[in-house]
């Protein structure tokens, strides 16, 4: 599939699926152990795992997995919902900060670019999630996670698009993963039949992906 249509295609599931498939209960999308640091992972549908059979093949699983096997031994509460922008991010944010983070991974945006929401909007709502999230809890280390834009946006939209994450993470001093599906773009077989979701073999590839930025994040 040509970049483009692969790119578009892409962002317009990442806003479909019906309400009763896209929240994800961080109750029931945790992995608990005897300690009390926690990763949170905040984001839409590529951090919900839309369309696995098995929501624990969803990247934020597989990640904390691995972290956990080199002795880490965090717990995890996977807090994606499918379709959510940074505006509805920004709503339910103080909901999830319950949970208390130790380390909080900021996955939004893709929706925004759908919809044709201005990139200064989409800047301001992660910086306002960025900022509350240091303002409750100080010692919580935030790792942001960025997207890129379709090339059918047109070029000043994408650029624009596309320089929120490098500014927003100099700006706000926090660690960035240049782009999450870095790794599974465009490669149809990682992807599920709608040729737009990674597969269980894509989302392995995901967590390959955000590993380096998050392991200098991690306290034994």
């Amino acid at each position: 599939m040509p970049y483009f249509l692969t790119f578009l295609s892409l962002f317009i599931a990442l806003g479909c699926g019906k309400p009763s498939d896209q929240t994800q209960d961080p109750k029931t999308q945790s992995i608990e152990s005897n300690q009390t640091k926690r990763i949170l992972y905040f984001g839409d549908s590529l951090t919900a795992g839309y369309g696995l059979s098995n929501y624990e093949d969803a990247w934020p699983h597989v990640l904390t997995n691995r972290i956990n096997a080199e002795g880490y031994f965090y717990q995890m509460t996977n807090a994606g919902v499918s379709g959510d922008t940074t505006s509805g991010g920004l709503g339910r944010l103080e909901w999830v900060l319950a949970e208390k983070p130790s380390i909080f991974v900021l996955e939004l945006g893709a929706n925004d670019m759908l919809r044709g929401i201005s990139p200064s909007v989409t800047k301001e709502n992660l910086r306002s999630m960025i900022r509350q999230i240091k303002s409750l809890y100080p010692n919580t280390k935030i790792l942001l996670v960025g997207m890129m834009a379709t090339p059918n946006m047109g070029k000043k939209y994408a650029n624009a698009f596309n320089s929120i994450y490098p500014d927003l993470a100099k700006e706000e001093n926090v660690p960035l993963v240049p782009f999450i599906l870095e790794k599974v773009a465009t490669i149809r077989k990682l992807n599920q039949k709608d040729g737009i979701h990674p597969t269980d073999a894509g989302h392995k590839l995901v967590a390959d992906t955000v590993y380096p930025y998050i392991k200098p994040l991690l306290e034994k």
